[in-house]
């Protein structure tokens, strides 16, 4: 496989279970420059019957936000095809690289599509039945639309393949293990993208030191880093595990599936599309899973209250977890939707996190400031911007500069 040329693009692509946040990449002139943004997207509310299609161009007249209904993955997936196929150039477009949330065991390298490959990821979608399947849709429309450009999966729990195995176990028969079911991680290309900006920002003395990273957002996870790898993670087998988020459960007693089962006849799927759609901030508040609704309207609604309180007690209990994992912290790095624009949050995490050494400046959060923390603070508090279409970008960027060598 050729070295892309000057001018050459990558397109970066981000399924998520409800939307497809995409980018177009100019590659650089030199190896290993950055690669230059041209412009991202958003298909968004991707199943809701109200969706938002958005563009951002970078030095073009070409923004935009149009609504209208996306009933199903599938109908998203052909609106974005339609549209990519007037703008972008196959004889300029280098590689596609893919967020593909779950690698299982075999997978835990960014690395170019096969056949075969392909059909490993489809056995994958029972354990992730809520992303994976519009991932390789997506995939499979793009070799459709595009047959001669090369697609690269770059894997969400890459980052977190190399955690302590007594990080990996789950305390059931051990049998199961070789059926592939213990703890993987997510948000992994996120975790990725930090650890890389943290150096940029702060050096590689801090980026290697005690960090905690954390992702908060609509899926909302926290990670412990050393030595700028993963040691542990609050997600597990799934994206539904750890934190409470915007319609995700989180942790819960496994009994409860039985008593659901017992109680209300629940089924695994309808427990499955419980623990995904109805559940976190969602199923508590009973009006809204976005942070900046319940914010607004907690004054006013015990259950928005409610469901902020529980969110920041949790992400508090994680970060102090993740502290002891690493017997201390010198870092935490706030990002993801909730994580980067909710200063009350992240005051509200900190607020008891003062026997770690974590003392905010008032100011700063408010500001959204990249260091958050006051002076006088033995840990550096720090608000990081999260890229996960750059990384993508990168990502396919060194494997074709390698190929090509």
């Amino acid at each position: 496989m050729p070295m892309p040329p000057p001018g050459a693009t990558i397109l970066a692509v981000n399924a998520g279970s409800s939307n497809i946040k995409f980018a177009l990449f100019r590659c650089g002139t030199e190896p290993d420059a950055p690669p230059e943004q041209l412009f991202d997207g958003c298909v968004d509310g991707i199943g809701t019957g109200s969706g938002c299609f958005s563009m951002n161009g970078v030095g073009t007249a070409e923004s935009f936000s149009r609504h209208f209904g996306i009933p199903e993955h599938f109908s998203a997936a052909r609106v974005l095809m339609d549209w990519l196929g007037e703008r972008l150039d196959p004889a300029t477009l280098a590689a596609i690289g893919h967020r593909v949330v779950h690698g299982g065991p075999d997978y835990w390298a960014p690395q170019q599509l096969t056949v075969a490959m392909r059909r490993d990821l489809h056995q994958l979608t029972t354990f992730d039945p809520e992303h994976m399947p519009l991932e390789l849709l997506l995939i499979d429309e793009l070799q459709r639309k595009f047959p001669a450009v090369p697609q690269f999966a770059c894997f969400d729990t890459a980052f977190h393949h190399a955690m302590p195995r007594v990080a990996q176990m789950l305390p059931i028969p051990r049998r199961y293990e070789a059926l592939g079911v213990r703890r993987y991680g997510f948000h992994g290309l996120s975790c990725a993208w930090l650890v890389d900006a943290l150096a940029r920002q702060a050096g590689t003395p801090a980026a290697h030191g005690r960090v905690i990273l954390a992702h908060l957002g609509g899926g909302a996870s926290i990670t412990a880093v050393r030595d700028g790898l993963s040691v542990d993670t609050s997600m597990g087998l799934t994206p539904a595990g750890g934190l409470p988020m915007a319609s995700r459960s989180g942790d819960l007693d496994p009994g409860l599936a039985l008593y659901l089962a017992r109680t209300e006849q629940s089924t695994p799927a309808k427990f499955n599309h419980m623990v995904n759609h109805d559940a976190g901030l969602l199923g508590v508040s009973e009006t809204s899973g976005d942070m900046r609704v319940l914010l607004a309207s907690q004054a006013d609604d015990i259950r928005a209250a409610e469901a902020v309180t529980l969110f920041c007690y949790q992400a508090m209990k994680t970060v102090c977890a993740m502290a002891g994992v690493l017997a201390g912290v010198d870092t935490l790095v706030f990002a993801g939707g909730i994580g980067e624009h909710a200063p009350e949050v992240r005051a509200r995490i900190c607020a008891s996190l003062g026997w770690l050494g974590i003392a905010l400046d008032p100011q700063r959060n408010a500001a959204n400031a990249t260091v958050i923390s006051s002076d006088a603070s033995a840990v550096c508090v720090r608000v990081i911007h999260t890229d996960e279409q750059r990384m993508i970008a990168q990502q396919v960027r060194q494997l074709l500069e390698r190929s090509g060598a």
